[in-house]
């Protein structure tokens, strides 16, 4: 009677569970119908709310019910509550503590560090704030936070921190490699010399010195609502949790350090500003993979060839890395070399596929590169593992054309298979890497369509605000998250037919002088007469050069693009050389007379023979004859 509250005796048909007593507690009446449905005897203990007391209940099936028998534990069974409730606590900060661990060990980043402290130490603790801070310099800066307003953050300096002057509790934690523990905002005021008021609406804070490899180089706070005293124990675990953070943050930083330097390598091996050209207009995008990946070795160009050719190339190389970044940088240069030696493109990329297989057996990389020609209106593509080009025409329909698809550079075997494309003048060219269309929510097929929808239906008259558009579009974010990626998108200009002029030149001695005669017509036409001497005297070299050691038919072209180009054309498939001639040789001299002249020279295949170009600008030096004179006689 006295355990239900009653002098009385108990009245019958009066629910139990509606009664004060043990059984008033929330899993009391749960744990009686399991054991009167099992038909086995059960015990379990409550604590009464109103006495703090323990007792030990135990429920014995009946015929037609139960017996329930009452009786107090006593001090002892409270203790063993409490150790049992210790025992619980202890194990579940292990577990904590053995998933921070994991946590920490698998962090990339210093924020991966600080949500693995948010997520698995503040709740235990009942924290409700987090702060890291590290120096940098003589200042300290934040790197991380959870439940601080950000005019909080914007008090402390924001990332670029504050001055240290030893003034707040977390400089003292720093300067002094000492924890600081403030169970209230009255502690932290008696503790504070200078008076320094606390921040925000915390009522107890842990400053705990972030310390690895014997320096002591930031501190972590954690802040509470209400005000908290920490036991000895609590204080003891959290140092060893600080402990695990600074060596996690210290690989994070090193780790971030390491990454940063990468891209920046990465960037400077990528084209810093494309060419402007009058064959393409281009812009392109190149964007990292999401924070904490590797970088990788995506990479595109435009480069500037002869007589109004021009090379648009994308690539991939497959992995993540340094050493993939690397290959990046060797694969460029080598396509950029290469392509001055105006290989046709299925060579070029034999050259580029025994390059990679140089570097390793598990090298590989992929590659397209298309060559157009403003002249024709030709464009000849070959690819080695590369997503096609899209193509884009003039009234926005888009296609992707069909090229053969060699195997990625590293593992083909020459010939490479090439197609040739007729372009008009404005198709737009779009060279992408799969991280701008294949995610792991989409694969490929899909995300080239998705990009041909978008191309065919965006405004297409401005380059740049469509590469933003696709990249937007495809990269929800604007950053890819596993893979880099790469876009280049060209638009593609036809050399107008007044700015060409071709002949084909007789055999013999006379070639020279109709080529002279040619060249003062059209550079009168095109009023570049101030070009006449030193054209005249180009073309009279390359033109006797064919008549004294190729055979014909001889062909020369003249064109105006960014410059003036004077081409002569044989069926010959010796290429010219330029050679030192000595005091007593007749000849020798005329390609270094060439070379002098011009500001560039060189030589290609043809499907016929050869042709030998040069290239002046349009704008020259009054003394340009005059100074190639000089150059061979001090030569001689």
């Amino acid at each position: 009677r006295a355990l239900l509250g009653s002098p009385d005796e108990v009245a019958a048909d009066r629910v139990l569970w509606r009664e004060p007593g043990p059984w008033r507690t929330p899993d009391a009446e749960e744990r009686c119908r399991l054991a009167l449905a099992r038909g086995h005897a059960a015990g379990f203990d409550a604590v009464l709310p109103a006495t703090g007391r323990c007792h030990h209940v135990r429920v014995l099936p009946a015929a037609d019910g139960a017996v329930v028998h009452v009786m107090e534990a006593g001090p002892w069974r409270l203790r063993q509550a409490d150790e049992v409730a210790a025992i619980r606590d202890s194990a579940e900060r292990a577990r904590r503590t053995a998933e921070l661990t994991a946590a920490l060990a698998a962090a990339r980043t210093p924020q991966d560090v600080v949500e693995a402290v948010a997520a698995r130490v503040l709740p235990p603790f009942a924290a409700q704030g987090l702060l890291v801070l590290v120096r940098e310099g003589d200042r300290l800066a934040y790197i991380g936070s959870v439940g601080y307003p950000r005019a909080f953050l914007e008090h402390m300096g924001g990332t670029h921190g504050l001055p240290l002057t030893g003034r707040l509790p977390a400089e003292r934690a720093l300067l002094r490699d000492e924890p600081l523990f403030y169970s209230s905002r009255e502690e932290w005021l008696a503790d504070n010399p200078h008076g320094e008021r606390p921040p925000s609406t915390m009522q107890a804070w842990a400053f705990l010195p972030l310390t690895a490899s014997g320096r002591t180089f930031g501190v972590c706070v954690m802040a509470f609502d209400a005000e908290r005293r920490l036991s000895p124990e609590e204080r003891t675990l959290l140092l060893t949790v600080s402990a695990l953070v600074a060596q996690a943050l210290e690989r994070a930083r090193l780790s971030e350090a390491e990454l940063t330097r990468a891209r920046e390598l990465q960037r400077d091996l990528l084209p810093r500003h494309l060419p402007r050209l009058r064959e393409a207009t281009a812009t392109a995008r190149y964007l990292p993979a999401g924070q904490g990946a590797d970088v990788g070795g995506d990479w595109y160009d435009l480069i500037p060839l002869s007589a109004g050719r021009v090379a648009l190339v994308c690539g991939d190389v497959m992995g993540h890395g340094l050493s993939e970044a690397a290959t990046m940088g060797r694969l460029r240069t080598a396509t950029h070399t290469l392509a001055a030696l105006e290989l046709p493109p299925d060579e070029l990329m034999g050259h580029l596929n025994d390059i990679v297989a140089e570097i390793g057996p598990d090298a590989y990389a992929t590659c397209l590169y298309a060559l157009y020609d403003a002249t024709t209106g030709t464009c000849t593509v070959v690819r080695a593992g590369h997503p096609p080009p899209l193509v884009v025409h003039p009234d926005g329909r888009t296609a992707y054309p069909d090229i053969p698809d060699n195997p990625p550079l590293g593992g083909a075997q020459p010939p490479f298979e090439t197609a040739e494309l007729a372009l008009p003048a404005g198709t737009l060219l779009l060279l992408f890497t799969d991280g701008l269309v294949e995610s792991p929510q989409r694969d490929l097929d899909e995300g080239m369509d998705e990009l041909a929808r978008l191309a065919e239906g965006a405004d297409r008259r401005d380059l740049d605000r469509l590469a933003d558009l696709l990249v937007e579009r495809l990269l929800p974010g604007g950053q890819p998250v596993s893979d880099d990626a790469a876009l280049l998108v060209g638009r593609l200009h036809a050399l107008p037919r007044a700015d060409m002029a071709s002949w084909r030149l007789p055999d013999g001695p006379r070639a020279a002088g109709e080529a002279r005669r040619h060249v003062r017509e059209q550079l009168a036409t095109w009023h570049l007469d101030e070009l006449t001497v030193t054209t005249e005297l180009l073309a009279s070299e390359l033109v006797g050069n064919v008549v004294r050691h190729a055979k014909g038919p001889i062909g020369f072209r003249l064109l105006r693009t960014g410059a003036l180009v004077c081409e002569v054309s044989d069926a010959s498939l010796t290429m010219p050389r330029i050679r030192r001639a000595s005091e007593t040789d007749e000849g020798g001299r005329g390609l270094q007379l060439v070379s002098v002249l011009a500001e560039r020279w060189g030589s290609r295949f043809t499907s016929s023979g050869k042709t030998i170009w040069t290239e002046q600008p349009l704008a020259p030096s009054q003394d340009t004859v005059a100074a190639a004179l000089l150059s061979l006689a001090d030569a001689d």
